[in-house]
């Protein structure tokens, strides 16, 4: 068991990451879990990709088009008050319909956020 401190944060004290030109983040993570606010601009693209980490995406503002499954054949629209939950492994492709806030949480924490290996994120941005 672990001896980690209860912590507080302010998310107007968390820088944004800037990740592509039309996207940013900022994230809190744990030992088991990870919450971030992504901010997408109109026509943000977030590409196909999958990963082991289970997911719960909540729109705070604005909407997001999934595409979702192997073929990406399921599409599901999230808008503000909505939450879209991804299993593990699932692929999943997004576009935001317009500016979007959402809150991402994830279990376990998305190590390739925090050491850079998001390479799907980088290889996408004009």
């Amino acid at each position: 068991m672990s001896e980690a401190s209860p912590r507080l944060f302010r998310w107007k004290e968390l820088p944004w990451e800037p990740v592509t030109s039309q996207l940013g983040r900022r994230m809190v993570t744990g030992e088991r879990a990870m919450i971030a606010q992504v901010l997408l601009e109109k026509g943000a693209v977030v590409p196909t990709h999958s990963h082991e980490n289970e997911q719960f995406t909540y729109i705070l503002e604005g909407a997001l088009h999934f595409w979702l499954g192997e073929d990406g054949s399921e599409e599901v629209v999230v808008s503000a008050g909505e939450i879209l939950h991804i299993p593990s492994y699932v692929p999943h492709k997004a576009i935001a319909l317009e500016k979007t806030l959402d809150l991402d949480i994830f279990c376990p924490p998305r190590t390739d956020w925090l050491d850079g290996t998001d390479s799907y994120f980088h290889d996408a941005d004009d």
